[in-house]
């Protein structure tokens, strides 16, 4: 049986791919990507673990995405903390980046921005677990603690 070891990359189709290519080279460099590969129509950006294309849409194909539609709901950039979500608000606003659902807890313990591209894709920028993280190290330490004193 295959096994699927991770995601590799997505593509998307952009409505004005100048403007998208500006959008998401300003949103990668702030998130750490790099340019993997350009070509004529499409460019890609890579952190090492994955890769994120954009390529122009089909002429005539120029209706931008709505919420709700059949496809693509939104994809999840995974960040370090949720200081890192906070930043990248702050960066998204300073952008004038059209932020959907501002940053704050959305599950237990799940801390997230929600924020569209130009052509009105979702995008998110989360952070899962980290408030259980702490609580396991805290807990962790007070046992060592404990332990020494015996």
């Amino acid at each position: 049986m295959a096994r699927v070891v991770g995601i590799d990359h997505l593509v998307i189709r952009v409505s004005n791919y100048e403007k998208s290519k500006a959008f998401y080279g300003r949103l990668f460099e702030f998130l750490g990507f790099e340019v993997s590969d350009e070509y004529a129509d499409a460019i890609g950006w890579t952190n090492g673990k994955t890769r994120f294309w954009i390529g122009p849409a089909e002429a005539g194909a120029r209706r931008k995405y709505r919420i709700g539609d059949v496809g693509f709901h939104h994809y999840a950039f995974q960040l370090r903390s949720r200081r890192d979500v906070d930043a990248l608000q702050a960066f998204l606003e300073a952008e004038g980046v059209t932020i959907v659902d501002p940053a704050g807890e959305y599950y237990d313990d799940y801390y997230a921005v929600f924020f569209l591209d130009p052509d009105g894709l979702k995008l998110e920028g989360m952070k899962y677990g980290e408030r259980l993280a702490q609580a396991a190290r805290r807990k962790a330490a007070a046992r060592r603690a404990r332990s020494a004193r015996r």
